[in-house]
């Protein structure tokens, strides 16, 4: 494999404390795993290389992400679970996911993507406290026609952000297949995403979001968002197929964002089981010779 660290059908695995350094592709990718804690991980690869994702849960559920710093040619943190008719056929979603205090570099991607592969459908997601610098786009949703599943309840607050293409980024456009054996009626359903608390400097559009016809994006919700443009732009936000509601966010929304909202955006207050887990620390010696 070329991937520094790969993890298939694992149960209670923590990776936490190391460096990685200039990986030739993903760095961290659990795939078909539960129960995992990745803490305190510094991964640094160029930011001219692509496909050098930070860490990207790929079909699991009940992962805790916390205290890395990435630096990445691609997304700093990638969830997927699938791609098109074999993603569909193994069924199995990335869910109960917690990110925390992620500081990202990223110029030519997301600091968190949620796809493109997907067709096992992602669901509660849960960042917060998230730092980025140079990156493309703050949180960006991807998937296509194809696809199928779902991307849902999708939970952001508490962003610092520093020269950026776009503060989010959607798109159910995003046409690369990986044959041309998928189903065009698997339309993936995007509903419930919410970001609040954002803080967003040097931003080139505030966003791009572009649901698919017919399937339009709902149950968007933004709120306390400021982005401040690095030049004015007539058009700050650009939107199509979408649908939702915001509050207290400058630039003003797309149409279809101005929704009267009073007050916070959703964030669930339950705790989720992965965060119950208290590493222990131990200690050894290596005997002398």
């Amino acid at each position: 494999s070329h991937e520094a660290h790969a993890i298939q059908h694992g149960s209670s695995v923590v990776i936490s404390n190391v460096t990685l350094v200039n990986s030739p592709a993903w760095n961290i990718h659990p795939v078909y795993s539960s129960n995992i804690v990745v803490q305190g991980v510094t991964i640094l690869a160029p930011t001219h290389s692509p496909n050098t994702d930070g860490i990207n849960p790929d079909s699991c559920s009940h992962v805790r992400i916390e205290d890395c710093y990435i630096v990445s040619g691609d997304d700093c943190v990638a969830i997927k679970s699938g791609w098109d008719e074999y993603g569909i056929a193994y069924g199995m979603p990335s869910e109960h996911i917690v990110v925390r205090r992620l500081t990202c570099v990223s110029p030519t991607s997301a600091v968190i993507a949620l796809g493109s592969e997907m067709s096992g459908g992602i669901s509660d997601v849960r960042a917060e406290d998230i730092t980025a610098v140079n990156s493309e786009s703050g949180v960006r949703i991807k998937t296509a026609v194809g696809r199928g599943a779902y991307v849902r309840d999708v939970f952001v607050r508490g962003m610092s952000l520093d020269t950026m293409k776009w503060v989010f980024w959607m798109t159910g456009n995003y046409k690369s297949h990986p044959d041309d054996k998928y189903d065009p009626n698997a339309v993936p359903v995007v509903e419930n995403i919410s970001y609040q608390d954002v803080v967003a400097t040097g931003v080139t559009t505030a966003a791009r979001l572009e649901g698919i016809q017919g399937a339009p994006f709902r149950g968007i919700c933004i709120a306390n968002v400021t982005a401040t443009l690095a030049k004015s732009r007539k058009y700050p936000w650009t939107c199509t197929d979408v649908e939702g509601v915001s509050a207290g966010v400058t630039p003003a929304p797309c149409q279809p964002l101005q929704g009267a909202h009073d007050g916070a955006c959703p964030f669930p207050t339950d705790t989720l089981p992965i965060d119950q887990l208290v590493l222990q620390q131990c200690t050894y010696s290596i005997p002398s010779s």
